[in-house]
């Protein structure tokens, strides 16, 4: 039976955030408040995100943007057809979008630019360049009522605007992509492992705890560590470390898998995760 969520949207200083999918096998990510909501990246099929989100409670009416991070296949499969069928506007940038090749409806195509804010209702936008082998990549910070989410994922390597936003994060979507040991160990060719750590590729476990560690704010509540790799990265290990000096910020692992659940965000320091149908580490065993 699938795990249903119920969803509460009575607080209008919220925001309601959960990973519909996060990995190399697709990525999308929800960030909404009571009336309007955007998703980042749309890497599952069309079925595939309207099943999660039925199962979670969220309701695609309110979703009024698709933000695309960058033109990679797990962060895009599903976007044509999903904006067709409910007529949602695709975020994109000309240079994404000319490198992607996606089949969008001309008047749903709206294009973006980094540091220009974009309000979505009371939603606003922001995004900022960052370092990955794509041809115009972007991560994003979505802000409602001065509650801030961050979508930091694809990231080869720690640079000032990612700090900036990070530090005013209430929660995070951050990737921990890679073990060093495990992929320098691993059966990869050289050349990919070299993409994978040169600094346009991927976050690793270690760098993205120097992240937190050096410049999490003291209102940040929560963490969703995103993007792991397959092969070179265990949920257990990645939690097992952020957990050690987590202090009052809840870590979660975003699965690749299925999706998680949906978390509230609140001003200025309080989380709630919205009771499952069934005891939560039961959900947990099943996504690890």
């Amino acid at each position: 039976m699938p795990v249903i969520f119920a969803v509460s949207l009575l607080n209008t200083m919220s925001l309601f955030i959960a990973s519909l999918n996060s990995g190399s096998n697709g990525n999308c990510y929800y960030i909404g408040n009571n009336n309007e909501a955007v998703l980042v990246d749309a890497g599952l099929s069309c079925r595939e995100i309207e099943k999660r989100m039925k199962r979670l409670g969220l309701i695609m009416n309110k979703v009024k943007a698709i933000f695309v991070s960058h033109e990679h296949s797990d962060h895009i499969f599903g976007i044509p057809v999903l904006s067709k069928k409910h007529q949602i506007p695709v975020y994109i940038t000309p240079r994404t979008l000319q490198s992607s090749r996606l089949s969008i409806e001309k008047h749903l195509i709206v294009p973006f630019a980094a540091s220009v804010p974009v309000n979505i209702g009371a939603l606003t936008v922001k995004a900022f360049i960052k370092f990955h082998d794509a041809d115009d990549p972007h991560s994003f910070s979505v802000t409602c009522n001065g509650v801030m989410v961050g979508i930091f994922t694809d990231i080869g390597r720690i640079c000032e605007p990612l700090i900036n936003h990070f530090r005013e994060c209430n929660a995070a979507f951050l990737e921990a992509n890679y073990d060093e040991q495990m992929l320098a160990a691993g059966g990869y060719p050289r050349h990919l492992k070299n993409r994978i750590s040169g600094g346009n590729g991927h976050l690793s476990n270690s760098l993205a705890l120097q992240l937190f560690n050096a410049y999490r704010p003291p209102f940040m509540t929560h963490l969703l560590l995103s993007h792991l790799s397959k092969n070179n990265n265990e949920p257990q290990l990645v939690h097992n470390l952020f957990k050690q000096y987590s202090g009052n910020v809840e870590i979660v692992v975003a699965s690749r898998y299925q999706e998680s659940p949906v978390y509230e965000i609140k001003n200025p320091v309080e989380v709630v995760s919205v009771p499952p149908s069934r005891p939560q580490k039961a959900l947990q065993l099943s996504i690890f």
